[in-house]
């Protein structure tokens, strides 16, 4: 697939799994096996080893050491199998996890992110996910999900926060975010809450967080006409995954760009936009100037802006 609709077929087939699947099938060619000489070493057909190696079929843990015990494979790479199949455990906890609150487009997201070692996001009009406070989340869904009883929009709410758990881990992926200035003059909330939302970026921007990189991009930038109008996100991966995506999310739907071409036809339109945006010391100077914006206008009057 090149470019298109994310369809629950191509939701299921999670990183990891793809990652361990590739990992066993060159342990199988290294050992100068074909797929019907190692199908029967787990009681299989070809076509059932072919689906795992493919990571089209959630993998037997039984049927993947009986295949690493005959490939051979020394401790080091034991040690790699372990924690591909933990990855793959985890990825399956959040998407059953995710099943009934998000659409499929969103879950293969969710499982993207967490395996991605650098993601690289455009934002044109709210602070992307996984950068929003539980307050500012509350008010996004709460516009999202009008009618929904507190229980549905407060569960909504923890799948956005729960999002963010992947920077909290012993190796996070590198975040580059781009915003577009616009974002910061958008109120959601009220001032209160874009308080707290922009002192949140202000905070990860700063040296406490190197592997996130909050980059604002000035009405002023000398192309306006080269900046999407839409958000665009592209995620790549470590060496041996699925290499490198692009998603392009609309309103009830998202498009997965995998064509080479057009591949690095958005990352040069983020790079370059990375490159017109404030550098670091003046996008802090930005939320700062928004941050006592906020402040002024909530010792004047709390409700003023209030969404």
């Amino acid at each position: 697939m090149s470019v298109g609709r994310s369809s629950a077929s191509t939701a299921g087939r999670g990183v990891a799994a793809r990652l361990l699947g590739e990992r066993l099938r060159r342990l199988r060619c290294d050992a100068n096996l074909s797929l019907a000489d190692a199908a029967v070493l787990i009681r299989g057909s070809s076509s059932k080893l072919s689906r795992l190696e493919r990571g089209e079929s959630p993998p037997k843990e039984k049927d993947v050491w009986d295949l690493v015990r005959h490939y051979g494979l020394d401790a080091d790479g034991h040690d790699e199998i372990h924690e591909l199949l933990s990855q793959v455990r985890d990825e399956s906890k959040r998407r059953r996890k995710y099943m009934d609150l998000t659409p499929d487009f969103l879950r293969r997201l969710i499982s993207l992110e967490g395996q991605a070692k650098r993601i690289s996001t455009y934002e044109t009009y709210v602070v992307p996910g996984l950068l929003q406070t539980k307050r500012y989340a509350e008010v996004l869904v709460g516009l999202a999900l009008e009618g929904a009883d507190q229980v549905d929009r407060s569960r909504h709410v923890h799948v956005r926060r729960e999002r963010q758990a992947l920077f909290d881990r012993p190796r996070p992926p590198e975040f580059i975010v781009i915003l577009d200035e616009s974002v910061l003059y958008r109120p959601i909330g009220g001032p209160e809450v874009m308080c707290e939302q922009l002192r949140h970026l202000r905070e990860v921007a700063g040296e406490g967080a190197p592997k996130i990189h909050v980059r604002v991009l000035p009405y002023e930038h000398d192309d306006v006409g080269m900046a999407p109008s839409f958000p665009v996100t592209h995620l790549e991966f470590a060496d041996g995954g699925p290499g490198e995506l692009v998603y392009l999310e609309q309103m009830e739907s998202a498009d997965y760009v995998t064509t080479p071409e057009h591949v690095r036809r958005y990352r040069k339109v983020l790079d370059e936009l990375y490159s017109r945006a404030l550098d670091w010391e003046g996008t802090l100077d930005m939320l700062d100037r928004r941050i006592a914006f906020y402040e002024e206008r909530l010792v004047q009057s709390p409700s003023m802006f209030a969404a």
